[in-house]
């Protein structure tokens, strides 16, 4: 059994927003297909995506699991049952987000994970001034005490809270892992979209820092590292001079490879291009 997984939930009705938030463009990619990447990149069990019954949804990872919550319209806690149930057994802590969290970055997720591996049935950040329980860690055996508190119409995350062991993580404690106090210093992870104005405001920023390295017949004359502003991997390519291909492949931070374009990236990141038929 993994130690963790994901759970999206991207079943709210976006009425401030006027148009559905997970299918809003992000860089080339969207928005649900940037949160989903990015939990992706640090849980090493599944990652689950709770939907509205019917919903439309952008294209997804391979491998992502798509579950409806069976009762549309009662909240996060509801979107929270269907999406534990769907990782009992499987793993035994789930960073769970909502859809719409474009600056996440995968230390984050690390760090609340690990409040929930350690005792606590939930880690729980207070982040920029508020409680964030849709970018919190959630033990998988709370499914059944969030079925219950539905079923009774007890529909706020505070009820869940009152039930278990809550780590709460303020933001003293959540910079004390150094690698997010240097990555996201301002805890940008948790910063969601809610109308059009925060998504303009959010999409004008630019993309993550990273860094690029070209290998092999792909160097060209550029050996050494290159800092580019890139939120995909196929930003990166593109920042390279290179298109991701049958000929070309992508080590993010030296281990995952991929050709997979819309892998999302975050700042920090290094991006290794390599000849794929030649060795590198």
């Amino acid at each position: 059994m993994a130690s963790s997984a994901g759970v999206v939930l991207a079943g709210g009705r976006s009425s401030r927003m006027g148009t559905p938030k997970a299918a809003l463009e992000w860089h080339g990619s969207t928005l649900l297909r940037r949160t989903v990447g990015i939990i992706s990149r640090v849980t090493g069990g599944p990652v689950v995506v709770v939907r509205a019954p019917g919903q439309a949804l952008p294209e997804l990872p391979p491998h992502t699991e798509v579950v409806d919550d069976p009762h549309e319209g009662l909240g996060p806690v509801q979107g929270l049952a269907a999406g534990l149930a769907a990782i009992v057994g499987r793993a035994e802590v789930a960073f769970v987000s909502s859809t719409d969290l474009p600056f996440l970055h995968p230390a984050f997720v690390r760090r609340v994970l690990r409040a929930a591996e350690e005792g606590a049935d939930v880690g729980l950040p207070l982040a920029r001034g508020y409680p964030q329980p849709l970018a919190a860690s959630y033990r998988a055996t709370l499914a059944p005490v969030a079925e219950r508190l539905v079923a009774e119409q007890r529909l706020r995350p505070a009820f869940l809270f009152e039930e278990c062991v809550v780590c709460r993580l303020d933001e003293a404690a959540l910079r004390s892992d150094p690698v997010l106090a240097a990555l996201d210093p301002d805890l940008d992870s948790v910063i969601n979209i809610n109308e059009p104005a925060d998504y303009q405001e959010a999409r004008a920023r630019p993309a993550p820092e990273v860094t690029i390295q070209r290998f092999g017949t792909l160097a060209d004359g550029h050996r050494g590292p290159q800092p580019v502003r890139a939120a995909t991997v196929a930003g990166a390519a593109a920042a390279a001079g290179l298109a991701l291909d049958r000929h070309v492949v992508a080590a993010l931070n030296g281990d995952q490879i991929t050709r997979d374009g819309q892998t999302p990236l975050a700042t920090g990141d290094t991006v290794f291009f390599l000849a794929a038929d030649a060795g590198g």
